[in-house]
């Protein structure tokens, strides 16, 4: 499952989506391959989102991860379904301690420096600041790195098209994460702009 942290760094975006049919979440998933996104993090912040999981999961060259994990039983149930990815707002040992048990990445969340010191005590060097726009966008990271040389962050909440290359230029940001690739009235009516939005997403964070 380490390889679903191999693409996360080479594409170095994590589109993140919430559905409500699970049916959208395939041929979502290949509109993404066709721009060069071979990832996206489906949350469960709908009741459909583990189907949603699985059904994106499906698609040959694809992988997804899980959002808005807060339980050790969710992180069996996404990895049951699926996903390479384990992915939370915040910090939680049975998360962690589950994702790395069933053989996934875990990206946890942190906001504060204290936060980070005890996901480096768990054993984790990539971590989603969250939500990265509130609390200090790239200017915070930049302060983060001289502590912590050894975190690589995924800045998530309000993150957007506007604001991805100044994230995605700091040395210690492995990948940005938002939605603005993925709105909601083109997964449902218009796959054509997702694929053209993921591929100007990638261009735009390239090194």
């Amino acid at each position: 499952m380490s390889g679903a942290l191999e693409v996360l760094e080479r594409v170095r975006v994590l589109p993140v989506v919430s559905l409500d049919d699970a049916a959208l979440a395939r041929p979502l998933a290949e509109a993404l391959l066709a721009g060069g996104l071979p990832v996206a993090e489906i949350t469960l912040r709908t009741a459909a989102g583990l189907a949603a999981i699985a059904e994106a999961a499906a698609v040959p060259g694809f992988t997804v991860a899980a959002g808005t994990v807060l339980t050790a039983e969710q992180v069996d149930a996404c990895v049951d379904a699926g996903a390479g990815m384990i992915v939370s707002p915040g910090f939680d040992d049975a998360v962690v301690d589950r994702t790395r048990e069933r053989g996934a990445v875990a990206v946890p969340g942190v906001a504060t420096a204290s936060e980070v010191q005890r996901a480096l005590a768990a054993g984790c060097n990539d971590l989603k600041l969250f939500p990265a726009g509130l609390l200090g966008g790239p200017d915070l990271i930049r302060a983060l790195g001289a502590p912590f040389p050894q975190v690589r962050f995924v800045p998530s909440g309000g993150v957007s098209a506007a604001t991805a290359p100044a994230y995605a230029a700091l040395p210690n940001v492995a990948a940005v994460s938002g939605s603005w690739m993925v709105p909601a009235d083109a997964i449902a009516g218009d796959l054509s702009r997702v694929t053209a939005l993921a591929r100007e997403a990638v261009a735009a964070v390239a090194r």
